[in-house]
């Protein structure tokens, strides 16, 4: 089985697309990532849900959690809208790392490699010329390895 036979369908998003509606897509299409993508549809950069929740939150909050606690519940139910106004771009420093996109003719074992490594659960599946042609998610690969 390859990445082609695999890969879904799957939202993307844009350098310019407004944080806080990247947030809403995920939420509200119960995604556990979102592919970014540029002008030519060739993935940048995954982020994993956890991440653009780490968009949002404050820095100080994330280096030590006992300072969250010192933020009343009122304030800390709406530490999201910090992303107003602000696109990906604005939000994402330069990524380093390995970008998690796959081959179409990968194999299922190359896809559950570069999961792991990359620790991402939605992986980018590219045709020859690194155009996005889908997704698949940890869900997918799991039910297929399996046998769902």
């Amino acid at each position: 089985m390859q990445a082609r036979d695999l890969a879904e369908a799957f939202p993307s998003a844009t350098m310019d697309t407004p944080a806080l509606e990247a947030a809403r897509r995920l939420a509200t299409d119960r995604l556990n990532g979102l592919v970014v993508v540029d002008e030519r549809g060739r993935p940048i950069v995954v982020l994993p849900a956890t991440q653009v929740l780490r968009l949002g939150l404050p820095r100080y909050s994330q280096d030590d959690p006992a300072l969250a606690r010192v933020i009343d519940e009122a304030h800390a139910d709406v530490f999201l809208r910090k992303l107003a106004g602000r696109t990906l771009s604005d939000c994402l420093s330069e990524q380093k790392g390995e970008l998690p996109a796959v081959n179409e003719d990968d194999t299922v074992l190359e896809i559950a490699a570069l999961m792991a490594r990359t620790r991402s659960p939605v992986v980018a599946v590219v045709d020859r010329d690194g155009v996005m042609i889908g997704a698949i998610t940890l869900h997918t690969l799991l039910d297929r390895v399996l046998g769902r």
